[in-house]
């Protein structure tokens, strides 16, 4: 009897998203740990360079973000077309290229960290702090780098549990280094950034051992593979469209903050507490989200309809499962939570206000959040970026037109509004994707 499941069934789905929603779940713990860790030493500055020192760097790297996204596409795609020699080159490239980026960083740290600097003052003894913790871990950034393309690699294949075993590595070290270095041998700020630059190492060691398979084999041939003018090309232009729509997307969110905080101090810290919600239900569909990207490019690269049809509703029906559990959650204890998260009766009550916002967020956004993964499995790279410029300029009108007469209402339904754009337009590009799929 035919299998008209295509082997894409609900266990399968879940056995790829419940590691990344568990890997998802101790990236906020270690942050935690970091902060509560420097925070022994009984002084403001150590924090607040830890803190900023993080940011910085994280958005340096998150530059090269994309390099997770497009090699889930290419890889699916070539697992699900048989060409094994491909999916092996693309585990080259994306590490490689991830290599190379970091040892920019590191090449070129001293004019990008003034650059920081300059757009973000501190105090001088925060600079100074930040420095020294950035000069440090600065060193790992070929490593956290390339662990992008190595983490995109394997969700290709479905092999999440191994993504998780990184992550629980790295997090786990980097909390036990972080006791060792601060309290133990009382290294401060610097042995934060010696326990993360541990940590990233040890991760991608790690993953190399993990992906130990590719090396198996390796003859001049696929090193002429590896470096295909045209497959490079090719990389090249999908990674491209993917930062172009990401750059997009923070800057959504970015000016969201930055609308807020011509409202004064209290709205502002009340929206940055209601998006750390926005941040947990992402993380919580980013399960998947991820399935949706390895299922969807395996049946594009088969060139199956009927196959990337079962994948994307599978993925979509768990996603909107998730999204109405957390609305719910976050309906029935936000409060609660927002008293934990601010102490400020000002801004616990201006959170309040507006939390029913935030709780629709979860439904509104859902179908963009499933849409992203088909798209990007699909390597339909192009109608993503395109769509994303349509809902950030719609975002634009929308912000431009109810801020001034609702004030921090308007700019919650002009953000909702811009999740409802990323998914309708999507939405409607989803035919021509299939009738990709559908082209031999």
């Amino acid at each position: 009897m035919a299998d008209h499941t295509f082997g894409i069934t609900h266990r399968r789905v879940l056995t790829i998203a419940i590691p990344i929603v568990i890997s998802n779940a101790t990236v906020p713990i270690l942050g935690a740990v970091d902060t509560g860790v420097i925070g022994q030493l009984g002084a403001a500055a150590p924090i607040g360079a830890v803190g900023i020192g993080a940011i910085i760097l994280g958005a340096l790297y998150w530059i090269f973000g994309f390099l997770r996204m497009g090699t889930v596409g290419l890889t699916s795609q070539a697992l699900g077309a048989g060409d094994k020699p491909e999916v092996t080159a693309l585990f080259f490239r994306a590490t490689g290229i991830g290599v190379l980026a970091g040892l920019g960083f590191v090449l070129f740290q001293a004019p990008m960290f003034a650059g920081a600097f300059w757009v973000s003052p501190a105090s001088v003894e925060v600079e100074a702090l930040a420095r020294d913790y950035m000069s440090i871990r600065v060193w790992s950034a070929p490593a956290a780098i390339a662990i992008y393309g190595l983490s995109g690699w394997l969700i290709a294949q479905e092999r999440t549990g191994a993504v998780l075993m990184i992550q629980l590595l790295m997090n786990l070290s980097n909390i036990l280094l972080d006791l060792w270095f601060v309290l133990g041998l009382g290294l401060g700020v610097e042995g934060v950034a010696f326990a993360t630059l541990i940590a990233e190492w040890s991760g991608l060691v790690l993953g190399l051992y993990l992906c130990r398979s590719v090396l198996n084999g390796l003859a001049w041939p696929m090193w002429q593979q590896i470096f295909d003018r045209l497959r490079l090309i090719r990389m090249a232009q999908v990674n491209l469209d993917i930062l172009i729509r990401s750059v997009l997307l923070q800057a959504g969110f970015v000016s969201f903050l930055f609308f807020g905080a011509d409202l004064g101090d209290v709205t502002l810290a009340a929206n940055q507490v209601l998006l750390q919600f926005v941040y947990m239900a992402s993380y919580a569909m980013d399960g998947f989200v991820f399935a949706a990207e390895s299922l969807v490019g395996q049946a594009m690269g088969a060139r199956a309809v009927a196959q990337l049809r079962r994948g994307a509703s599978v993925t979509a029906i768990w996603a909107f499962g998730s999204a109405v559990f957390m609305a719910a959650m976050f309906w029935a204890f936000g409060p609660v939570v927002i008293d934990v998260m601010a102490k400020d009766a000002s801004v616990q009550e201006a959170a309040r206000m507006y939390l029913p916002h935030m709780a629709l967020a979860p439904l509104l956004g859902a179908l963009a959040w499933i849409l992203d993964g088909v798209f990007i499995g699909a390597t339909r790279t192009r109608d993503m970026r395109n769509m994303m410029i349509v809902s950030f300029l719609g975002y634009c009108v929308l912000v431009a037109l109810l801020l001034p007469g609702l004030g921090n209402h308007g700019l919650w339904l002009a953000m909702n509004g811009f999740f409802i754009l990323r998914g309708m337009s999507l939405a409607l590009r989803y035919p021509a994707l299939e009738r990709a799929a559908a082209c031999p």
